[in-house]
């Protein structure tokens, strides 16, 4: 078994060496945007069994692959165009679409109804190994099946007996990586797309965004309730949006509210809130700038918005006050904050 450690100047030996051991056949164990993973070949069937030997994985459980972009995904997978609008909503990120398979990958990844999971993650790493090597590698967690999912190399290399060690051809070491849960599962081969198994964005972290104009702040509001709706099916989606005035907040607001399907928002200053119907729902924009103390919250009935389905907006979100232990209870808020970089350049940061 041959080890790398992966550091800011040798992503290229790495990727060269990765390459060299899947064209071959071989094992590895690599870094991805949630958890460690276990890479072959995807088309390669001795490596794929290789691959279901070490994990003891039971005879039939499919095995998702990364894929470098959405051809790939629509060479290997049997694509409408409803069905790739959802997927470029939620790709690339955590999450594993399931699609009927084209049978192009060996079949022992594919399910018992010839479906196929695939994956766009969102680590230039693992995205620039599978367009380097020009097919699918697998996407599977390095782990023995049924037993947890490993951050640390090293935890999961101690964990394994000396046979099951032999069977590794190479590793890649990024250090611990950050506690991310696998990804989401979504079944698309159904009418109403079926979250098979829930994993998260976890923006622990925060995540960034630079906008330098109206267009890009929409955008990356519209990107975000994309990705969060297969998340929080079960519990209304709530935006705490805090930033100065005339940054951009309810242009944020406009993003989301485009994306659910309204187009004629204003801006709730002085009555504080707007309701407005969705296609399975309300969304609730709400401007927190008048409320000057938890008292006035009582006459509002906000509370009786925190429904499935719902969207809720709060500009000057600071303000929110004990509301948020309310929404805490029904929801998990994501907190948008907002802050000038320039005239028309503005940052973004998300945190859920």
């Amino acid at each position: 078994m041959k080890k790398l450690i992966l550091k800011d100047n040798n992503a290229e030996k790495i990727i060269k060496e990765t390459i060299h051991t899947l064209n071959n056949g071989g094992l590895v164990v690599f870094p991805t945007d949630t958890v460690y993973g276990l890479l072959v070949d995807a088309r390669n069937e001795r490596a794929i069994n290789k691959l279901i030997r070490f994990k003891e994985r039971p005879v039939g459980k499919a095995i998702s692959v990364f894929v470098s972009d959405f051809k790939m995904i629509r060479d290997l997978l049997t694509v409408n165009n409803t069905q790739m609008m959802a997927i470029k909503r939620m790709l690339p990120g955590p999450f594993t679409v399931i699609l009927d398979s084209k049978h192009l990958v060996c079949r022992l990844l594919e399910s018992e109804k010839g479906t196929l999971g695939v994956r766009i993650p969102e680590y230039k790493l693992i995205n620039d190994l599978v367009i380097r090597f020009g097919r699918p590698i697998t996407a599977t967690s390095a782990n023995l099946s049924g037993k947890t999912v490993n951050y640390s190399l090293e935890g999961f290399l101690n964990s394994l007996s000396k046979k099951k060690t032999e069977l590794i051809d190479l590793c890649v070491d990024a250090a611990k990586l950050p506690k991310n849960k696998p990804s989401t599962v979504v079944d698309l081969t159904l009418r109403q797309p079926k979250i098979l198994r829930k994993g998260s964005l976890d923006f622990s972290t925060n995540q960034e965004f630079i906008s330098v104009s109206v267009k890009d702040t929409k955008k990356v509001a519209a990107d975000l309730l994309n990705k969060l709706r297969y998340l929080n099916e079960e519990q209304p989606l709530v935006f705490i949006i805090e930033g100065d005035l005339g940054v951009g907040k309810t242009v944020f607001v406009k993003g989301l509210a485009r994306e659910a399907g309204i187009n004629n928002i204003i801006s709730p200053t002085y009555v504080i809130y707007y309701e407005y119907r969705t296609n399975n729902g309300k969304l609730i924009h709400i401007d927190l700038y008048n409320i000057e103390d938890d008292e006035e919250f009582r006459y509002l009935g906000i509370e009786s918005f925190l429904k499935n389905n719902n969207i809720l907006c709060f500009e000057w979100g600071e303000k929110a006050g004990h509301l948020l232990k309310t929404i805490k209870r029904k929801s998990r808020p994501i907190y948008i904050k907002m802050s000038y970089l320039g005239e028309n350049k503005r940052k973004i940061i998300v945190s859920y």
